[in-house]
């Protein structure tokens, strides 16, 4: 039965959208005499159960930092490995996410990725694209700053050819233009292993977003862990750069 977010109504306790930078799998592995590739393992199943315990919170959209634009910078060993753990999750996990009722998506370079992952993606998204309940966005191949490059560019083409007014180009429309046009602003950023930087994730979404970090390396990360994320969440007062109560 599919799991549905059950809070639509405006809920400010509640936060929309989630982000979140999966960091530590490298370091859980190495301290447990692993290799770094069990530590990526290990972290898939917290994916999993973060990806439940959003929905049964309310939760309507939620963000993944899967694999970033620096991170083909890697030893290819590594990299090789997490391409294939990367198949393996989204064949495995497909009938799970649809079963949910999960509608899945991608945001990134993804011409970077192999052919066969850039089809199974379109898969994915193809057979999920009608579900109504948690929106998983999953970042790969994705920067920050390539992003709002990319769309700067495009904009500076319509300009170029006379489809657009230097004048009228503002945040909304820049924002309209991001890969995220259709998905609220983050409310929530959540870095886990204790690092405290964003590292080239959302940089323009992310203006007011609130961050939590905590110590806890990714594979550890479970669904308790996630809902004291939102705990801390609900406790903030959200000023938007105006004067509070």
């Amino acid at each position: 039965m599919p799991i549905k977010p059950q809070s639509h109504n405006g809920d400010v306790h509640v936060p929309v959208h989630v982000a979140i930078i999966m960091d530590g799998n490298g370091r859980w592995a190495s301290a447990r005499g692993l290799p770094r590739t069990e530590g990526h393992r290990r972290g898939a199943e917290s994916v999993r159960a973060v990806i439940k315990a959003a929905s049964r919170a309310g939760v309507e959209y939620l963000t993944m930092f899967g694999f970033s634009s620096e991170n083909w910078k890697r030893p290819s060993g590594e990299v090789m490995d997490l391409m294939g753990l990367l198949r393996l999750y989204l064949r495995k996990e497909l009938a799970e996410l649809h079963k949910q009722g999960v509608r899945f998506r991608v945001i990134g370079d993804r011409s970077r990725l192999a052919q066969d992952i850039q089809d199974l993606i379109e898969t994915a998204e193809t057979r999920t694209r009608d579900n109504v309940g948690l929106n998983f966005v999953l970042a790969l191949s994705y920067g920050g700053r390539a992003e709002i490059v990319d769309t700067a560019r495009a904009l500076a083409q319509k300009v170029k050819f006379g489809e657009l007014d230097p004048s009228d180009i503002d945040e909304q429309m820049f924002a309209s233009s991001l890969e995220t046009a259709d998905i609220p602003d983050p409310d929530l950023l959540i870095r886990t292993s204790g690092e405290q930087r964003i590292s080239n994730f959302l940089l323009w979404q992310t203006a007011y977003t609130e961050f939590v970090f905590t110590d806890t390396l990714w594979p550890d990360f479970r669904a308790d862990d996630f809902e004291a994320a939102l705990s801390v969440f609900r406790s903030r007062e959200r000023r938007y750069g105006s004067v509070g109560v």
